[in-house]
């Protein structure tokens, strides 16, 4: 499953500092932080959008725009998906409310934003 992830990545990264004229990633990720936070954004809008039309064909369309623009800003700050699956890997078997727990008792919200 998780190579259709990492060829889009690789594909992704391999637009970085591409022709904006003719790549929209490149230009995207030329634009910088807050447009592709702002696209994210909208994005997941329009997928909370599709869950609540209920439209099983809309709401994977939706969620396929939502994580493609999620590798673009994993690309803008050097991530990959497979920084995002180790960390899922690394919360399998816990209840999502004791990492909760954990994060809280830690005193960080993001544990990599100190």
């Amino acid at each position: 499953m998780s190579g259709v992830l990492e060829r889009l990545a690789a594909v992704v990264e391999s637009r970085k500092g591409g022709d904006s004229g003719n790549s929209y990633v490149a230009r995207l990720l030329s634009q910088g932080e807050d447009a592709i936070l702002k696209k994210i954004g909208e994005e997941a809008t329009e997928t909370v959008m599709a869950g609540k039309d209920g439209e099983r064909r809309k709401i994977v369309a939706e969620t396929a725009d939502l994580w493609f623009h999620c590798l673009i800003m994993l690309a803008h700050y050097g991530l990959s998906p497979a920084d995002v699956l180790a960390e899922l890997s690394r919360r399998e078997g816990i209840s999502g409310i004791d990492e909760k727990a954990a994060r809280r008792q830690d005193g960080r919200k993001n544990p990599e934003r100190r």
